[in-house]
């Protein structure tokens, strides 16, 4: 089974640069996105043999999520039911027979760090909403989680110690969601790569390869024995990011 997470850094934007056809070349089986900053009626892509589950922000233009899958859910869920973080179409959960899968955009912590502290809070209420799921079956999470893990996941670490992504504190979270039971699969796999998934639209970051690994498969650990293959697709272009993927 085969799963792929984009952001698209706008998803009408992204149609313009090929997005159908690479689309099609990846085949997944669920095909998540983040960053789609569109409201309903809006763009009319619909692949023929998916469904599509889409949660918007209520502000215009902005964040979004929208998952393409193949396979019927047995429940379809927007957002982590608390009020605080559920207007910026940050998350959906699709529940399948033997798991869930969710798509995540998680916040940045912005220029100065000035939502630094609302980010710590989506941190632990977003955990606890993981860990309540995974208490009823395996969790396969996926999207932008805005944080490069280890200096590994990071092409200039030592000058970008108090930048947004890669402060101690958001590095700490995603280190307490691993203790709590789950996989960095690209890593859980690929423990030495250096391979990235972010590159600034600045200083030409991509053809530098000056860039940042921040988008993620992480899975409960009880799937460990599943994992196939995890990849990054640095060769497709089309947004700032590049598709991830996983294959169980």
């Amino acid at each position: 089974m085969k799963f792929i997470s984009w952001n698209v850094n706008g998803l009408r934007a992204c149609i313009t640069k090929g997005f159908e056809d690479i689309f099609k070349e990846l085949d997944a089986d669920f095909f998540c996105l983040q960053e789609t900053k569109m409201q309903a009626g809006q763009c009319d892509f619909s692949p023929e043999g998916y469904e599509a589950f889409f949660n918007y922000a209520d502000k215009k233009g902005y964040s979004g999520t929208a998952i393409f899958t193949k396979h019927k859910p047995l429940s379809v869920t927007n957002g982590i039911g608390i009020d605080e973080h559920d207007h910026e179409g940050r998350v959906i959960t699709l529940e399948m027979p033997d798991f869930f899968l969710v798509t995540v955009y998680t916040p940045n912590s912005q220029d100065e760090l000035k939502r630094l502290d609302y980010r710590m809070r989506w941190e632990d209420d977003f955990q606890a909403y993981l860990k309540k799921l995974d208490a009823q079956k395996p969790v396969i999470v996926c999207g932008d989680m805005n944080v490069a893990h280890q200096e590994i996941d990071i092409k200039n670490p030592k000058t970008n110690r108090r930048n947004a992504g890669f402060t101690d504190e958001e590095r700490e979270k995603f280190g307490s969601l691993l203790s709590k039971g789950f996989t960095d699969t690209f890593r859980f796999k690929h423990p030495d790569e250096v391979t990235y998934s972010w590159w600034s639209y600045r200083f030409r970051a991509r053809e530098k390869n000056a860039g940042w690994r921040i988008d993620y498969f992480v899975t409960s650990e009880r799937l460990n024995d599943k994992i196939k293959e995890a990849k990054i697709h640095t060769q497709i272009m089309g947004s700032d990011h590049c598709p991830v993927e996983l294959e169980l």
